[in-house]
């Protein structure tokens, strides 16, 4: 059967919080069988879990942050996009703030962390969530629409449109697509880092946000031109960064997706309604397993030991 995964040994790292600028200590340990991605503030008498879950998000300004009664972890789309990346289904995250540390501002450093720690395959069925009737998201209208969209696919791919009217960004490409039957994560999506307008840092850190960025942890630009030295990791990083995110924030839905993610301008509020709206619809979805690795999407079927398609 296809299984479900958690890593052999607990590493850590320490970091900053990009909205916070707040020091953090973090730690990934293993979980047994269907636990799911579960965050624990162990900076709090007792530690307070989070299970990473579409309706325990809060706060989508810049970031998905969860919310236990008032017990925040925020900034979890890169770590969570790192998990799906490499199929991690059972982990807990330990961490000393309210804050996932933001690294250098893509997932490359939390997929280094998790293959460090070594990948496990344990004795339970992965289960899938698949997608069995579009469900779509909107808001606005004319040059203010946005969209986000679930369609049936037996596999997982996204696509994801932009439009940021920066020279910067237009010089790039705008429209990016990525099936996960043919392409690698690690090495299309992983490195690609968020990025950040000069203009608006002084706004965001009135709003207690940004406080850590840096040309260190993201892609900074000001009115004209990028201003980081060693320029883009791919051509159309801005892109790929929002696919990045995407991945990170649907597998907020506790499971990994059979389905099409199509978006225009999306964001992780609209992420969130999109997988809100589709578990509000029980009609519109099942869960799957498969009892051979050879029924699975190509997505997800190479074995322990070797690269999958995504991963």
């Amino acid at each position: 059967m296809l299984r479900q995964r958690t890593i052999k040994q607990a590493v850590k790292t320490i970091g900053i919080g990009l909205h916070s600028g707040t020091r953090v200590d973090l730690t990934l340990r293993p979980a047994p069988t269907d636990t799911g991605i579960v965050f624990r503030r162990v900076d709090l008498a007792p530690p307070v879990e989070l299970p990473a879950s579409a309706v325990g998000v809060g706060d989508t300004r810049m970031a998905s942050t969860l919310d236990n009664n008032g017990v925040k972890v925020s900034t979890v789309e890169h770590l969570m996009s790192a998990c799906a990346g490499l199929g991690i289904d059972n982990l807990y995250i330990d961490l000393t703030a309210e804050e996932i540390p933001i690294m250098d501002g893509s997932a490359s450093s939390f997929v280094f962390l998790l293959q460090q720690a070594g990948l496990h395959e344990q004795d339970a069925p992965k289960r899938f969530i698949r997608v069995k009737k579009p469900v779509e998201v909107r808001e606005g209208e004319g040059d203010k629409l946005k969209w986000a969209r679930l369609e049936p696919y037996n596999g997982f791919k996204l696509k994801f449109f932009i439009e940021f009217n920066h020279p910067a960004v237009d010089r790039t490409g705008q429209i990016a697509e990525v099936d996960f039957e043919a392409e690698s994560y690690v090495k299309e999506i992983a490195r690609a880092r968020t990025f950040g307008f000069m203009q608006d840092v002084e706004t965001l850190r009135g709003m207690g946000l940004a406080r850590g960025g840096s040309l260190e942890n993201a892609i900074v630009m000001d009115e004209y031109r990028i201003l980081n030295p060693d320029g883009l990791r791919y051509e159309n990083e801005f892109v790929r960064h929002k696919i990045l995110d995407a991945i990170g924030d649907l597998y907020l839905v506790g499971h990994p997706l059979l389905a099409a993610y199509v978006a225009h301008k999306s964001g992780h509020g609209m992420n969130n309604q999109l997988l809100r709206a589709l578990l509000a619809q029980p009609d519109a979805y099942d869960i799957v397993t498969f009892d051979s690795v050879e029924q699975a999407p190509r997505s997800y079927m190479l074995p322990e030991g070797e690269e999958w398609a995504f991963a």
